[in-house]
């Protein structure tokens, strides 16, 4: 794929608080599931790129954390990637949930004091009932005259090919960052470590999601089969018991689906093994934190 001379590149940073559709967004714009989701808050922890390439464009999307106020060290390592992404980016996309009010008026004043223009999504507007969504911009350009707001539903794919046009306006010519068959900045361990992930998210309840992590400790490839062991850890013993569950069903489960979804992103078998081990109180210690690549 040869680069034309108004070939443009850039990056386009989605920010938000937790569980406005950040990742959901990512996936809908790249047509393709980069980035785990869930219902709960802190889904993501890491920054991630998904790089979206045409014979015209390479946009590199970079999905973020949840802003929110840390509480420990994990979530201030989480808010250093939101930082960072307001930095470096040619394009922000602010985004917030339909139900939001301006409850976090820092992160929105942070993304306007940036460099980069500045596009304000509502998604979720398409559970909006009457003139909830009109009235809701409204509110919103009431507080920040200056801001470009677009509604959209990412699940539903709503206002994605607008904001994509508008996307590739605001872009700035410049040769492409990454080789062109890239989709992802992150490894194969990361995505494989990540899926599991997001089925703890999906299967566990209260604070069994936020207290496990997962480290995928071998990757072997084969020609048709893909061989995976991934060690799940938790803070506590008891959280242990609930990962594994009665029978070793609650584990088996996530395993059987996070196998599945491997199955389809890879396009090979997966031969997945799964290890529950104990790291006590490993989101409030630095060292920890460094080696599961915080």
């Amino acid at each position: 794929m040869s680069e034309t001379k108004d070939f443009k590149s850039g990056f386009v940073n989605i920010i938000g608080r937790p569980n406005v559709g950040k990742s959901t967004l990512l996936n809908a714009l790249m047509n393709e599931k980069i980035a785990i989701t869930s219902n709960k808050a802190q889904t993501t922890r890491h920054r991630m790129f998904g790089i979206l390439n045409d014979e015209n464009y390479q946009i590199v999307f970079s999905d973020t954390p949840g802003a929110i106020d840390p509480a420990y060290k994990l979530q201030e390592k989480m808010m250093g990637y939101v930082r960072t992404a307001l930095d470096d980016a040619d394009v922000i996309l602010y985004m917030v949930a339909l139900e939001d009010k301006n409850e976090y008026p820092e992160l929105i004043e942070m993304a306007q004091r940036a460099e980069a223009p500045v596009i304000f999504l509502m998604n979720k507007t398409d559970t909006g009932k009457g003139s909830q969504a009109y009235d809701k911009s409204n509110y919103w350009k009431e507080l920040y005259p200056d801001l470009e707001i677009m509604n959209i539903s990412a699940l539903e794919q709503q206002g994605t090919q607008e904001l994509m046009d508008r996307i590739l306006e605001l872009l700035p010519v410049h040769p492409a960052f990454f080789p062109k068959d890239e989709i992802t900045d992150k490894s194969e361990r990361f995505i494989s470590a990540e899926i599991i992930r997001e089925k703890i998210f999906m299967n566990y309840q209260q604070e069994i999601p936020y207290s496990s992590e997962v480290v995928v400790t071998s990757f072997k490839e084969e020609e048709t089969i893909i061989h995976i062991d991934a060690e799940i850890y938790v803070e506590r013993d008891s959280q242990k018991g609930i990962i594994i569950g009665k029978k070793a069903e609650s584990i088996k489960k996530v395993g059987t689906q996070a196998r599945k979804d491997m199955e389809a992103f890879f396009g090979k078998k997966i031969h997945l093994q799964t290890f529950v081990k104990v790291e006590k109180d490993w989101r409030k210690d630095d060292r920890k934190l460094t080696r599961f690549g915080y």
